[in-house]
């Protein structure tokens, strides 16, 4: 019933099945998988594409041609796309003080070159989005980083980028992933809010969007749901990273729905009647505890996971007395512009406006609170 197919666009990175649960208190639990048999097994589950690193690539084949090569083939056996790529800019030491905002000019430099590089490979095998998650761009001390400076040198790198896809005739854009801090200190651009507003600075701000993760967002005491709302509504909501988090803690990267259930429900419901037509991508960890079977009882979950909330927040706006109770919330009436077609603030003066009587309307959120969490236990049709 919740069995998944590559129409519901379902797509996991490859460092997420291939995480060997290596933390930072303990080594591997996992050996290294091969990125073929992930292809292949993901296939099986249903998937409908892989994502990757380019460092991915060679967890257990360090030529980089052979890898790609074996790689490519498994794609064209099993169907599966590649909707999205990035680069590791946080892994080797020489990442230290970060990539697009290094203290060293070397290492920026290098940093682009390696982007660069596997920008070419994202678009030969069809990416049409690529992530730039900043892991390492921040500080522990305010006195170790120049903030505005390294801005201007984050501008920088992402609109080299962005010209670079455009001389080249490349269809990608570039989603920026947010997180407020783990592994630095502080992370710059550390939520959605923040990062949309770097957007707008950018000489290519069109080309350059948001892919959000619940957790990050999370992290940072947001409401996930909410800040996916409002990247909609500035129509920069390219990508999104699907897991689950239990409040602001390190980055826990659960299964799906593993987390803040409720959250969870109400980012489906709004995915899949908002307009967001992208890949619903899983950026989780299968847990450190677990074997090596166990890894694609979680990729499954996550995909079960999400059918089975998208089927409840079906039923939900689908319930008589939920649509009675919207209406009774006025949650419609928020749709209705404040002011009618023709009027101007100078009508707002000819209001009839009973001040005392207004303010003793109740809201009625709580029966539509209630009825929501019904609904996600599953105690109505």
């Amino acid at each position: 019933m919740y069995s998944p197919t590559p129409e519901d666009r379902f797509t996991f990175g490859l460092w997420t099945v291939g995480w060997q649960a290596r933390d930072p208190f303990g080594d591997a639990t996992r050996a290294a998988l091969d990125p073929v048999e992930s292809v292949r097994r993901l296939a099986e589950l249903g998937a409908y594409g892989v994502t990757f690193h380019d460092d991915d690539l060679l967890a257990v084949e360090p030529d980089r041609e052979r890898a790609i090569a074996n790689f490519k083939r498994a794609l064209a056996e099993t169907g599966l796309k590649v909707p999205m790529a990035t680069t590791n800019l946080f892994t080797h030491p020489v990442f230290k003080d970060g990539a697009f905002t290094s203290n060293d000019r070397d290492i920026r430099r290098y940093a682009l070159r390696k982007v660069i590089r596997n920008i070419d490979l994202a678009a030969e095998l069809g990416a049409t989005t690529y992530v730039c998650w900043g892991g390492r761009e921040g500080a522990e001390s305010e006195a170790a980083k120049d903030i505005r400076a390294a801005l201007d040198r984050y501008k920088e790198g992402l609109d080299l980028l962005c010209q670079y896809v455009v001389d080249k005739g490349y269809d990608i854009r570039f989603a920026i992933e947010p997180k407020p801090n783990e592994p630095r200190g502080d992370i710059l651009l550390p939520t959605i809010g923040h990062a949309l507003a770097f957007i707008n600075e950018l000489e290519h701000s069109e080309r350059v969007g948001l892919n959000p993760e619940v957790g990050h967002e999370q992290m940072a005491g947001m409401n996930f749901a909410h800040g996916i709302a409002q990247a909609l509504w500035h129509g920069k909501l390219f990508h999104i990273d699907l897991n689950g988090q239990h409040g602001p803690k390190y980055d826990q990267d659960l299964i799906f729905g593993h987390g803040d259930v409720k959250n969870a429900f109400f980012l489906v419901d709004l995915l899949e009647h908002g307009g967001y037509d992208g890949p619903r991508h899983f950026d989780y960890k299968p847990l450190r505890t677990e074997d090596a079977a166990d890894v694609w009882d979680s990729a499954a979950a996550n995909m079960r996971t999400y059918l089975i909330l998208k089927e409840k927040a079906a039923a939900f706006r689908a319930d008589p007395e939920v649509q009675e109770a919207l209406a009774n919330s006025r949650v419609t009436e928020l749709a209705q512009p404040t002011l009618a077609p023709g009027e101007t603030y100078e009508d707002l003066a000819r209001d009839d406006f009973d001040l005392d009587k207004a303010a003793e309307r109740g809201f009625h959120f709580t029966r539509l609170n209630q009825l929501a969490l019904e609904h996600i236990l599953g105690v109505r049709g």
